[in-house]
């Protein structure tokens, strides 16, 4: 007797469904990390000139960068998120909490082993724009649409996308671990704390 098929992809939409309940957001778009969230939204919001602090991870200026968009460092002082200032993007990697979604913006999280969520890798965009939302998911996947009976041989694809997609396993991971994380957790704190980033060559320049 043939084994029935099912869609792989749906535990990545039952993820991302969990995920909206637990944040607040509309909308939650499960990534493969969080510098592709970050990469996707900055894209989305066609970045132009982004101010950031110089004590964060080196990927996040990378993203900017690769989005078109050039980068200030500032010396602010932050915990759990901060905005990628003047756009409503937030690198969110240190924060899981319930309800933590700040409306009109895309907020990036962080699934890294070293991150709340420990699944390993992987990222996720909340927002509570529908365009962005679909964009989100088109982009994460070369531009390729998500739903039941759409292959690739029937798909239109109408937007360049990247290889950016969570995979069914990492969001099975991620579903098991949510069941079993606490309704309210603090931000959490980078041990050692985050090197200036002026100091790389790359950024000094």
């Amino acid at each position: 007797m043939p084994i029935k098929k099912h869609n792989p992809y749906q535990i990545v939409k039952m993820f991302e469904e969990e995920m909206q309940i637990y944040t607040g957001a509309p909308y939650a778009v499960a990534v493969s990390s969080c510098t592709d969230a970050l990469l996707l939204a900055c894209m989305y919001e066609e970045v132009k000139e982004v101010t950031i602090p110089k004590h964060t991870y080196v990927s996040v200026p990378m993203s900017i960068t690769q989005a078109g968009g050039s980068v200030n460092f500032d010396d602010r002082v932050w915990k759990g998120v901060y905005q990628l200032e003047p756009y409503p993007i937030y690198d969110s990697a240190k924060r899981l909490t319930s309800n933590m979604y700040i409306e009109g913006t895309h907020m990036c999280l962080s699934f890294h082993l070293k991150k709340p969520l420990c699944i390993g890798k992987g990222g996720m965009i909340l927002t509570d724009s529908k365009e962005a939302y679909d964009f989100f998911i088109k982009a994460r996947y070369e531009g390729r649409s998500f739903g039941e009976g759409i292959t690739y041989g029937t798909d239109e694809i109408d937007i360049m996308g990247y290889n950016a997609y969570m995979t069914p396993e990492q969001a099975a991971r991620g579903l098991w671990l949510l069941q079993h994380y606490p309704e309210h957790a603090d931000d959490q704190i980078e041990v050692p704390n985050y090197r200036d980033l002026t100091t790389f060559p790359v950024f000094s320049e």
